[in-house]
C-alpha cells in the first residue's frame, strides 16, 4: 500500500537545521499512488495505524494530535484552519508542507504521503446489503447547564454557533446532536479543542475547555 516512511526520533540535541525559516502551510497536497488499488476503508485504516503509533516513535503526542488535526484540515481544503492548529502548537514548516516539520524544542516530525492526502488508483466498494433494520441512534437527552461555542467547518464554509449541552454528555453525544441539526447524513465529525482531538467518550466537564473558547467542529462529508 505504498512505501512507509520512517518517523525519525527526536535526540536530545536540536535537530532542525538553524537556517531553516517557518513557511505558511501550503494547500498542495501531495500526489502519490499505492502499490496496489486500496479502498477508502483501507486507506482510514492504514491513517488510523499511524497516528495510533505514532507516539512511540518519540516526539510529544499532544504535536503528533495537532498535525492530525491539521492534515485533516487541509485534506478538506481548510487551509485557514490547519495554519490556526499549527501556529497554536509552535509548529514549524520549513518548506511549507506537513511533511516535514519540527516542534519548538526542535523534534522532527515527518509524515507520509497516505496520511495527508489520497492515492491516484483508490477505489470504491460498495457495502454488502444487511438484513438487520438500521437502528438511527440518538444523542443523551439532558437538559442544558452551558454552552458550547463552536466554529463549524465544512469544506471553505465555516460558521460559528453556541449550541446548549449539559457538562455530563459526552462529545459523542454532542457530535450527533450536531450531525442531525444539520442533517449532515454520513459524515466524519472531528472536534478540536487547543489543537486537540477530543475523545468521544470524555465527558465534556472533563474535557476541561477553556471558558468562551471556541471549539472548532470539522465535518467530513467525503466518505465514500
Amino acid at each position: 500500500m505504498g512505501n512507509c516512511l520512517l518517523r525519525n526520533r527526536c535526540p536530545s540535541s536540536r535537530n532542525q537545521p538553524e537556517e531553516a525559516k517557518n513557511q505558511p502551510v501550503k494547500s498542495e497536497l501531495p500526489v502519490w499512488s499505492a502499490e496496489r488499488s486500496i479502498t477508502t476503508e483501507q486507506l482510514m485504516r492504514k491513517r488510523a495505524e499511524f497516528w495510533d503509533t505514532s507516539p512511540a516513535y518519540e516526539g510529544r503526542k499532544e504535536i503528533w494530535d495537532a498535525l492530525k488535526a491539521a492534515a485533516e484540515a487541509l485534506e478538506t481544503g481548510n487551509r485557514d484552519l490547519a495554519q490556526a492548529i499549527l501556529d497554536g502548537a509552535s509548529i514549524t514548516l520549513p518548506s511549507g508542507f506537513l511533511s516535514d516539520c519540527y516542534d519548538e524544542l526542535g523534534c522532527r516530525y515527518v509524515l507520509p504521503p497516505y496520511v495527508l492526502s489520497r492515492p491516484t488508483n483508490i477505489v470504491t466498494t460498495k457495502p454488502e446489503p444487511s438484513s438487520e433494520p438500521v437502528v438511527p441512534t440518538s444523542p443523551v437527552t439532558m437538559a442544558p447547564d452551558m454552552y458550547l461555542k463552536i466554529r463549524l467547518s465544512i469544506g471553505d464554509a465555516t460558521s460559528d454557533e453556541k449550541l446548549p449541552v449539559n457538562s455530563l454528555e459526552r462529545i459523542a453525544d454532542v457530535k450527533e446532536r450536531i450531525r442531525q441539526n444539520h442533517n449532515f447524513g454520513l459524515s466524519r465529525i472531528r472536534m478540536i479543542c487547543c489543537g486537540k482531538i477530543l475523545n468521544d467518550k470524555t465527558a465534556i466537564k472533563d474535557a476541561k475547555i477553556p471558558k468562551s473558547f471556541i471549539v472548532q467542529v470539522i465535518v467530513s462529508t467525503d466518505l465514500e
